[in-house]
């Protein structure tokens, strides 16, 4: 192996000059003394039979050994200084209010542009300038249209050219809550129609669940209108599958169950084609809306079977929001005060079915003949589409009296109808209560119990 593999660069140095065997006294004679030449002048490696490690006293050998690494010896690494950030001069920290005041800055660009905004008053000016624009630019909500704006817009075109068959008013929700589902629904991909979707209900008093897709929500909604269409004379959506007694659970697991496959976006257009059928028809029936509408156990006359439905299509709205991430904002005040005076109406028949099985708490019950004023409770809704009812505790026939009051509960409109979806508890519902605390939870539990799958 050649040594000069091991060479010091200072042996490469004036090569020139190494081979004369003269000792200079001049200022280069020490460097080159030291670095490599012998005492005659001879270079160390050219002296036959003088090993190479052998560098003499006072030398150092020729071959360095390895450095040892800061990190061996266990002692702590230097401090590395942070670089100095960069100074920004006046027309650049100006040209980046816009970047700042979006929130597009480097976070070393906004250090800079928010410590010059504390001593420069005109880009200070000028930032609060465009931060008001950003607010005005992103808008928190949602980015759908009011509620309420299509029954304004519809209102104003109908006064000007009424309609020679109009929807009837208690048809007016349901037209408008299948309509804001259809639009939500009109851009789902693929992905968003498989999104799981847990439906809520109570039974029993207790929570129930089940599990589905946004898919199978639409399926569930066209098998439960298809009862109103059923007594409309319009044709079944499920066909030979319809069970035996007609339910609205029964009815969905029999439309789930009937489908070869998972429901896909394929349901969307035989459940919009239904809903319009269904509201063009009830125009048409003018004053049928006292027509009996069956739920298998119960009945409802076809006005409140239109709002039970249009009820039904807004919370399950909610649910397909919710499932997708997107906003989904109650109904208008007018449709959602026509939904919270259909559950208080109801509220005294479902007291009363509650109180023959057994579910109910309250021991204070009154006999009063029917029409007779009996203890009662006021149910107070604030908000949009609030209003006070007064429901009668002792029989759905008594009438409600406010001499006879016994409890007050208040209520915002959209959580007492998420009360009565099963979607709020009824331990977590009321916003106020005063006076029976019995008679608040029975009707708080009954109200829980209106809801189904």
């Amino acid at each position: 192996m050649s040594d000069d593999r091991f060479e010091p660069y200072g042996d490469h140095e004036h090569e020139g000059h190494e081979g004369d065997g003269e000792r200079h006294d001049d200022t280069d004679a020490g460097p080159r003394a030291g670095s490599g030449n012998g005492a005659g002048g001879t270079r160390e490696r050219d002296v036959p039979g003088r090993p190479e490690s052998d560098a003499g006293p006072g030398r150092s050998a020729r071959i360095p050994p390895p450095r040892i690494s800061v990190e061996d010896t266990g002692q702590p690494l230097p401090a590395v200084a942070p670089e100095p950030a960069p100074v920004l001069e006046h027309p650049v920290l100006k040209s980046l209010l816009g970047a700042w005041a979006l929130a597009a800055c480097a976070p070393e660009e906004a250090a800079a542009v928010e410590e010059h905004l504390g001593h420069c008053g005109a880009c200070a000016e000028e930032a609060l300038r465009l931060r008001d624009a950003v607010g005005l630019l992103r808008r928190p909500e949602s980015l759908d249209l009011d509620p309420g704006l299509r029954t304004r817009v519809l209102e104003s075109c109908l006064k000007r050219r009424p309609p020679r068959i109009p929807v009837p008013d208690w048809a007016a929700a349901y037209d408008a809550e299948t309509a804001r589902l259809d639009a939500l629904l009109q851009d789902f991909g693929d992905t968003e129609w498989h999104a799981p979707v847990r439906l809520r209900w109570y039974e029993a008093d207790e929570a129930a669940t089940r599990r589905t897709t946004v898919a199978g929500v639409i399926a569930h909604l066209t098998a439960v209108d298809g009862l109103v269409a059923a007594a409309l004379g319009l044709a079944d959506p499920l066909g030979d599958l319809a069970p035996e007694r007609a339910t609205p659970s029964a009815r969905t697991e029999a439309f789930w169950r009937g489908a070869h496959h998972p429901p896909t976006r394929s349901v969307r257009a035989p459940w919009r084609a239904q809903t319009h059928d269904l509201v063009r028809t009830v125009s048409f029936t003018g004053g049928a809306g006292r027509m009996p509408v069956s739920y298998g156990g119960y009945e409802l006359p076809l006005h409140d079977a239109m709002l039970d439905r249009a009820f039904e299509c807004w919370v399950h709205g909610e649910d397909i929001a919710e499932a997708v991430d997107y906003p989904y904002e109650p109904p208008t005040g007018r449709h959602l005060h026509g939904m919270v005076d259909l559950a208080a109406r109801m509220l005294p028949a479902v007291l009363e079915a509650r109180r023959q099985a057994g579910q109910e708490v309250s021991t204070e019950r009154r006999l009063v003949a029917a029409g007779a004023p009996g203890r009662s409770l006021r149910l107070e809704i604030e908000g949009s589409g609030g209003g006070e009812w007064l429901i009668p505790l002792d029989s759905p026939a008594a009438q409600g009296s406010a001499e006879h009051e016994v409890a007050h509960i208040a209520l915002d409109g959209s959580e007492f109808c998420r009360l009565a979806a099963g979607h709020v508890s009824p331990r977590e519902a009321a916003a106020g209560q005063v006076g029976d605390k019995a008679a608040i939870r029975d009707v708080l539990l009954a109200a829980a119990s209106m809801s189904r799958i």
